[in-house]
Protein backbone atom coordinates (compact mmCIF):
# COMPACT_ATOMS: atom_id res chain seq x y z
CA UNK A 1 0.00 0.00 0.00
CA UNK A 2 1.29 3.47 -0.86
CA UNK A 3 2.12 5.61 2.15
CA UNK A 4 -0.36 8.29 1.14
CA UNK A 5 -0.84 10.91 3.83
CA UNK A 6 -4.30 11.13 5.36
CA UNK A 7 -6.18 12.33 8.44
CA UNK A 8 -9.05 10.79 10.38
CA UNK A 9 -11.74 12.94 12.00
CA UNK A 10 -13.55 11.60 15.01
CA UNK A 11 -16.51 12.79 17.02
CA UNK A 12 -19.12 11.49 19.42
CA UNK A 13 -19.29 11.10 23.19
CA UNK A 14 -16.22 11.42 25.39
CA UNK A 15 -15.89 8.16 27.36
CA UNK A 16 -12.96 8.00 29.75
CA UNK A 17 -11.41 4.82 31.13
CA UNK A 18 -9.07 4.87 34.10
CA UNK A 19 -7.82 2.50 36.80
CA UNK A 20 -8.72 2.88 40.48
CA UNK A 21 -6.11 2.31 43.19
CA UNK A 22 -6.57 -0.70 45.47
CA UNK A 23 -7.15 1.32 48.66
CA UNK A 24 -10.08 3.15 47.09
CA UNK A 25 -11.47 -0.13 45.75
CA UNK A 26 -11.29 -1.66 49.23
CA UNK A 27 -12.98 1.33 50.87
CA UNK A 28 -15.76 1.41 48.28
CA UNK A 29 -16.36 -2.29 48.82
CA UNK A 30 -16.30 -2.03 52.64
CA UNK A 31 -18.70 0.91 52.74
CA UNK A 32 -20.89 -0.60 50.04
CA UNK A 33 -21.27 -3.91 51.86
CA UNK A 34 -22.37 -1.99 54.96
CA UNK A 35 -25.02 -0.03 53.06
CA UNK A 36 -28.63 -1.14 53.49
CA UNK A 37 -30.74 1.58 51.81
CA UNK A 38 -32.39 -0.08 48.82
CA UNK A 39 -31.69 1.80 45.59
CA UNK A 40 -33.66 -0.54 43.31
CA UNK A 41 -36.85 1.59 43.04
CA UNK A 42 -34.78 4.35 41.39
CA UNK A 43 -32.73 2.14 39.07
CA UNK A 44 -33.26 0.25 35.83
CA UNK A 45 -31.28 -2.83 36.82
CA UNK A 46 -32.99 -6.21 37.22
CA UNK A 47 -30.89 -6.92 40.31
CA UNK A 48 -31.97 -7.99 43.78
CA UNK A 49 -29.27 -6.09 45.64
CA UNK A 50 -28.53 -2.44 44.85
CA UNK A 51 -27.86 -0.01 47.69
CA UNK A 52 -27.22 3.70 48.20
CA UNK A 53 -24.02 4.52 50.06
CA UNK A 54 -24.59 5.73 53.61
CA UNK A 55 -22.23 8.69 53.32
CA UNK A 56 -20.89 9.50 49.87
CA UNK A 57 -18.99 12.47 51.29
CA UNK A 58 -16.23 10.06 52.32
CA UNK A 59 -15.31 9.85 48.65
CA UNK A 60 -15.54 13.55 47.75
CA UNK A 61 -11.79 13.99 47.33
CA UNK A 62 -11.44 10.87 45.20
CA UNK A 63 -14.30 11.76 42.86
CA UNK A 64 -13.17 15.38 42.60
CA UNK A 65 -9.85 14.15 41.21
CA UNK A 66 -11.64 11.86 38.73
CA UNK A 67 -13.96 14.64 37.55
CA UNK A 68 -10.99 16.97 37.10
CA UNK A 69 -9.33 14.26 35.01
CA UNK A 70 -12.46 13.96 32.87
CA UNK A 71 -12.65 17.73 32.40
CA UNK A 72 -9.01 17.75 31.28
CA UNK A 73 -9.54 14.80 28.93
CA UNK A 74 -12.65 16.44 27.49
CA UNK A 75 -10.72 19.63 26.80
CA UNK A 76 -8.30 17.55 24.72
CA UNK A 77 -11.14 15.60 23.07
CA UNK A 78 -13.04 18.74 22.06
CA UNK A 79 -10.29 20.89 20.68
CA UNK A 80 -12.38 23.93 19.77
CA UNK A 81 -11.66 26.87 22.05
CA UNK A 82 -14.73 27.62 24.10
CA UNK A 83 -15.52 28.28 27.74
CA UNK A 84 -13.69 26.03 30.18
CA UNK A 85 -15.49 22.80 31.20
CA UNK A 86 -17.97 23.11 34.07
CA UNK A 87 -17.25 21.91 37.57
CA UNK A 88 -18.70 18.47 38.33
CA UNK A 89 -20.41 17.35 41.55
CA UNK A 90 -21.31 13.84 42.72
CA UNK A 91 -25.09 13.62 43.10
CA UNK A 92 -25.79 9.94 43.82
CA UNK A 93 -23.65 6.89 44.57
CA UNK A 94 -24.75 3.26 44.79
CA UNK A 95 -23.34 -0.27 44.72
CA UNK A 96 -24.58 -3.16 42.56
CA UNK A 97 -24.34 -6.83 43.50
CA UNK A 98 -25.13 -8.71 40.28
CA UNK A 99 -25.93 -12.41 40.60
CA UNK A 100 -26.69 -15.18 38.08
CA UNK A 101 -29.26 -14.27 35.39
CA UNK A 102 -29.49 -10.66 36.60
CA UNK A 103 -28.83 -7.79 34.20
CA UNK A 104 -29.17 -4.10 33.40
CA UNK A 105 -31.42 -3.43 30.38
CA UNK A 106 -30.67 -0.59 27.94
CA UNK A 107 -30.97 2.68 29.86
CA UNK A 108 -29.43 6.09 30.46
CA UNK A 109 -28.98 8.25 33.55
CA UNK A 110 -29.95 11.69 34.79
CA UNK A 111 -27.47 14.48 35.33
CA UNK A 112 -24.45 15.45 33.25
CA UNK A 113 -22.15 12.44 33.67
CA UNK A 114 -22.36 8.90 34.96
CA UNK A 115 -19.73 6.35 35.83
CA UNK A 116 -19.18 2.73 36.74
CA UNK A 117 -16.37 1.19 38.80
CA UNK A 118 -15.79 -2.56 38.73
CA UNK A 119 -14.79 -3.91 42.14
CA UNK A 120 -15.19 -7.68 41.80
CA UNK A 121 -15.06 -9.85 38.67
CA UNK A 122 -15.01 -13.41 40.08
CA UNK A 123 -12.87 -16.12 38.50
CA UNK A 124 -16.00 -18.14 37.68
CA UNK A 125 -17.25 -15.25 35.54
CA UNK A 126 -13.89 -14.92 33.80
CA UNK A 127 -13.94 -18.64 33.01
CA UNK A 128 -17.49 -18.36 31.62
CA UNK A 129 -16.25 -15.60 29.31
CA UNK A 130 -13.39 -17.75 28.05
CA UNK A 131 -15.97 -20.25 26.80
CA UNK A 132 -18.24 -17.57 25.29
CA UNK A 133 -18.40 -17.49 21.48
CA UNK A 134 -20.96 -14.75 20.83
CA UNK A 135 -20.51 -11.29 19.29
CA UNK A 136 -21.47 -9.17 22.32
CA UNK A 137 -19.24 -8.14 25.22
CA UNK A 138 -19.87 -11.50 26.87
CA UNK A 139 -21.40 -12.53 30.21
CA UNK A 140 -21.21 -9.64 32.68
CA UNK A 141 -19.90 -7.30 29.97
CA UNK A 142 -21.10 -3.78 29.25
CA UNK A 143 -22.09 -2.08 25.99
CA UNK A 144 -22.30 1.66 25.24
CA UNK A 145 -24.44 2.71 22.24
CA UNK A 146 -24.38 6.05 20.45
CA UNK A 147 -26.41 6.82 17.33
CA UNK A 148 -27.98 4.58 14.71
CA UNK A 149 -26.17 1.57 13.29
CA UNK A 150 -24.87 2.53 9.85
CA UNK A 151 -22.09 1.48 7.48
CA UNK A 152 -18.63 2.96 8.06
CA UNK A 153 -19.59 4.14 11.53
CA UNK A 154 -18.64 2.87 14.97
CA UNK A 155 -21.80 3.24 17.05
CA UNK A 156 -21.13 0.85 19.93
CA UNK A 157 -18.36 -0.13 22.31
CA UNK A 158 -18.70 -3.53 23.99
CA UNK A 159 -16.29 -4.08 26.84
CA UNK A 160 -15.38 -6.85 29.25
CA UNK A 161 -14.12 -4.97 32.31
CA UNK A 162 -11.39 -5.94 34.74
CA UNK A 163 -11.29 -5.27 38.47
CA UNK A 164 -10.38 -1.66 39.16
CA UNK A 165 -11.61 -0.36 35.80
CA UNK A 166 -13.63 2.85 35.87
CA UNK A 167 -15.57 4.34 32.98
CA UNK A 168 -16.88 7.94 33.02
CA UNK A 169 -19.34 8.90 30.30
CA UNK A 170 -22.10 11.39 29.41
CA UNK A 171 -25.23 10.46 31.36
CA UNK A 172 -27.43 10.36 28.25
CA UNK A 173 -25.49 7.52 26.56
CA UNK A 174 -27.56 4.35 26.34
CA UNK A 175 -25.79 1.37 27.90
CA UNK A 176 -26.54 -2.06 29.31
CA UNK A 177 -24.99 -4.99 31.19
CA UNK A 178 -25.29 -8.62 30.10
CA UNK A 179 -26.40 -11.46 32.40
CA UNK A 180 -24.24 -14.44 33.27
CA UNK A 181 -24.91 -18.00 34.47
CA UNK A 182 -22.05 -18.61 36.90
CA UNK A 183 -22.82 -18.95 40.62
CA UNK A 184 -20.99 -15.81 41.72
CA UNK A 185 -21.46 -12.09 42.38
CA UNK A 186 -20.13 -9.32 40.19
CA UNK A 187 -19.78 -6.08 42.18
CA UNK A 188 -19.76 -2.59 40.69
CA UNK A 189 -20.29 0.97 41.87
CA UNK A 190 -22.23 3.55 39.86
CA UNK A 191 -23.17 7.17 40.28
CA UNK A 192 -24.76 10.24 38.75
CA UNK A 193 -22.89 13.52 38.41
CA UNK A 194 -24.20 17.07 38.07
CA UNK A 195 -22.26 19.88 36.48
CA UNK A 196 -22.22 23.48 37.70
CA UNK A 197 -24.70 24.53 35.00
CA UNK A 198 -27.32 21.91 35.91
CA UNK A 199 -26.71 22.42 39.63
CA UNK A 200 -27.36 26.16 39.37
CA UNK A 201 -30.58 25.44 37.47
CA UNK A 202 -31.75 23.07 40.23
CA UNK A 203 -30.95 25.64 42.92
CA UNK A 204 -32.91 28.27 41.02
CA UNK A 205 -35.94 25.97 40.70
CA UNK A 206 -35.88 25.19 44.42
CA UNK A 207 -35.81 28.89 45.28
CA UNK A 208 -38.75 29.79 43.04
Amino acid sequence: MNQTQYSLYYWGPCVLKTKIDQNTQDLLLKEGEASKEDASPELAGVLNNQFHYRDKRKFDQFFASIFNLYAYAYSKWKTTKKAKPPTFYLEKLWINFQGPNEFNPPHSHSGALSFVIFLKIPMKLRTENQDYRGLSAGPGGITFLYGDVEEYCITAQSLLPEEGDMFVFPAWIKHWVYPFKSDCTRISVSGNVLDSVKLNRLKKLKNE
